[in-house]
């Protein structure tokens, strides 16, 4: 059986989010980096086939919080610091997709299918 189009295009978001998290996780950020690393990240995925857009958000103040609490100048880049969205769209049909922390976890999930 071959997959639908939804099915395709949630299965391309699922690429730009596993690309993107493992891509960029452990890479070196802090509070005066963060805007770059948000635009190295949402220009690297949306060069993707499908990506229409990227937005992603460096949550620099809970970084700068948690380097106030130790001796380094940065921290290595976790789903704890970082909000995305991803939107695809693929033959017709557009998919949003966020991530963003559920407990100790982030989360990647499907937020709209919309068939056109």
């Amino acid at each position: 059986m071959e997959p639908t189009t939804p099915q395709t295009a949630c299965f391309e978001a699922g690429i730009k989010f596993g690309s993107l998290y493992h891509q960029f996780a452990g890479a070196p950020v802090s509070p005066d980096s963060a805007a770059s690393l948000e635009t190295a990240m949402e220009e690297a995925i949306e060069n993707q086939p499908h990506c229409e857009s990227v937005a992603v958000d460096v949550r620099a103040e809970a970084l700068a919080a948690d380097l106030a609490e130790r001796s380094a100048e940065y921290a290595e880049l976790t789903g704890r610091y970082v909000d995305v969205e991803v939107v695809v769209e693929y033959d017709g049909c557009t998919v949003r997709t966020a991530m963003a922390m559920d407990g100790d976890y982030p989360r990647m999930r499907v937020e709209d299918v919309i068939e056109s």
